[in-house]
């Protein structure tokens, strides 16, 4: 008996830790507009109502990341992150914070941060977690009229994009 609590428990925590990975993979795979990992975030036929887009999420893959490579960068962070295992399905609800830098044509870049949560449906099928049902929920945005100018020496920093090979994470075994 004791043994199947302590089981349970450490169950829990595996089930936990590969939902945290499944959000993870995601903020990655958008920032790097990685189409094939942000398909393995999702199950084939899951839903993704996500602003401007509601529908299958294969079909928001196609859809968002066009308009990701039409921006100059992006940065996800997610946090506080809420999960609720029933089972082989979870409940989790997560923070998130973006950053958008957008070029308009003939125009310098401009910045939006926003900040919402990811409200999403999890289920486990052959001990992988993905994403059942995402609905997205904005909670703020802020538009800046300019970016910083990351062409010049800034504390003798050098920026990179995180969507070229050349980023230092490429270098990291994934396999």
């Amino acid at each position: 008996m004791i043994q199947d609590a302590a089981e349970d428990r450490l169950q829990a925590l595996l089930d936990r830790e590969a939902i945290r990975d499944v959000l993870m993979r995601y903020a990655r795979a958008i920032d790097r507009c990685d189409r094939v990992l942000l398909e393995g975030v999702y199950w084939p036929q899951a839903i993704d109502n996500h602003g401007n887009f509601s529908g299958l999420a294969l079909e928001f893959i196609e859809w968002v990341i066009p308009r990701l490579r039409g921006m100059d960068q992006t940065t996800h962070l997610i946090g506080n992150i809420l999960i609720h295992v029933n089972g082989s399905r979870a409940s989790v609800e997560s923070y998130f914070e973006a950053y958008h830098r957008i070029r308009r044509a003939n125009r310098a870049p401009y910045d939006v941060f926003l900040g919402g949560r990811y409200v999403d449906q999890m289920e486990r099928r052959n001990a992988e977690w993905r994403i059942l049902v995402r609905d997205v929920a904005f909670d703020w945005v802020r538009e800046f009229e300019d970016s910083a100018d990351w062409s010049k020496d800034v504390l003798g920093l050098q920026f990179k994009s995180n969507r070229i090979e050349s980023d230092l994470s490429y270098r990291l075994d994934w396999s």
